[in-house]
């Protein structure tokens, strides 16, 4: 089940990478994976599931670096190891970012985060909490969208400086 689920993912992101979503069949993916047509159906009721998978899993490894911004003391710091985090994954992120899965990405961001937040005592601050994590989620996968399709490529640095000055530091703000 397992090695079935990874070799499923693992072609997925592959071929996320060559093209659009919505281009990608289940016969591809399962060709490609070495894994028999009605064994994906045993595993995902569409390829729609199996995105979400692959999106859940990568996205909860980014939300352990994206999510303590809200959190830090320096945001700055914290946007920069984000930032870091990504550029490390380039490839992967750019796919699941700029693509066709961009959608199912995004909601599936904020709904993690979301849930992450409910279990953390509220901030005073004078933004709504809820409204606080999808702007500051939400603008956070918009800004490393935006990255990941420059050519040349901006500095971890300078796109670290935009997110925090753009959203971080004023999602943050007290007043």
């Amino acid at each position: 089940m397992l090695r079935t689920r990874s070799a499923l993912c693992g072609t997925l992101l592959a071929l996320l990478e060559e093209k659009p979503f919505e281009q990608v069949t289940v016969r591809e993916i399962t060709r490609r994976a070495g894994v028999g047509y009605a064994t994906f159906f045993r595993h995902y009721p569409d390829k729609e599931a199996l995105l979400n998978d692959l999106a859940a899993d990568q996205i909860s490894e980014l939300i352990d670096k994206t999510l303590p911004i809200l959190f830090a003391a320096d945001s700055l710091v914290a946007s920069r190891e984000t930032c870091a985090y990504v550029d490390a994954r380039r490839k992967l992120w750019s796919a699941l970012l700029t693509g066709g899965a961009a959608g199912t990405v995004r909601h599936e961001f904020i709904r993690q985060a979301k849930l992450i937040a409910a279990g953390k005592p509220p901030a005073e601050s004078w933004i709504p909490a809820d409204l606080q994590v999808v702007y500051a989620t939400g603008g956070t996968i918009d800004i490393l969208a935006w990255w990941l399709q420059q050519e040349p490529a901006l500095p971890v640095e300078r796109i670290a400086d935009i997110l925090d000055r753009l959203v971080i530091a004023p999602t943050l703000a007290r007043s």
